[in-house]
């Protein structure tokens, strides 16, 4: 019988291969690929195929929802499960409307991960259940009937200079990371602005914690 072949898309190198042991372990899935950052995610995904990607929301790059919504433009029949540390029922949203198929808090793993994937499998859509728990009905079906929308107007490399702002570099540490130029940072710091009609670095800041591109703790 044909492995499921599953993705890994996590930043912490003992935690992914953890998951990686306990899914081999059960004989019935292939690992095709393991990434550590959201943008190394999507350049994988544009030249293999995967029937399944476990995908952390906090990673360097590009964040787990937008990198949630740009894998599953990619790959449409692609499962996708957010394995996460974040209890929290907006992110649970902003996930599940950006095409995630499963949301599982990390410290579960060891008990739901095999369950979550059982039942994606299935065509079924899986919470973890100590966060279902805090769940409305009312939430849940916002997955179910709502129309998937991109998360805002912005290009992939505006998404990450845009989290870059948000973590406190400056146009100077961009152009670095980024291998552009101080002047090109400016220019789509400007764009960015302009685009999402912000007046101040601030609201830069509260955009990108509210769209999950970066969170509280790494700034």
């Amino acid at each position: 019988m044909k492995k499921y072949r599953m993705l890994l898309a996590e930043d912490h190198t003992m935690f992914r291969q953890g998951i990686r042991k306990l899914l081999e372990e059960t004989g019935q899935f292939e690992v095709v690929g393991e990434v550590s950052d959201g943008l190394d995610l999507l350049e994988f995904l544009k030249k293999n195929e995967a029937d399944m990607v476990i995908l952390d929301i906090s990673m360097p790059g590009l964040r787990g929802i937008e990198a949630t919504y740009e894998a599953k433009r990619l790959h449409p029949r692609m499962k996708v499960l957010i394995l996460t540390m974040h209890r929290n029922t907006e992110y649970l949203y902003h996930c599940m409307n950006a095409g995630a198929d499963g949301y599982v808090i990390k410290e579960d793993t060891d008990t739901e991960l095999l369950d979550a994937i059982g039942k994606i499998r299935k065509g079924g859509r899986y919470v973890s259940r100590n966060l279902s728990l805090e769940l409305t009905d009312d939430l849940i079906q916002k997955k179910e009937g709502g129309r998937k929308h991109p998360p805002d107007r912005l290009s992939t490399r505006e998404k990450e200079i845009l989290t870059l702002i948000a973590e406190g570099k400056s146009a100077k540490d961009i152009a670095a990371l980024l291998f552009i130029s101080p002047r090109t940072a400016e220019h789509h710091r400007a764009s960015i602005k302009k685009k999402l009609k912000a007046r101040s670095m601030a609201a830069l800041v509260k955009y990108a914690i509210r769209k999950g591109y970066t969170t509280v703790d790494e700034i």
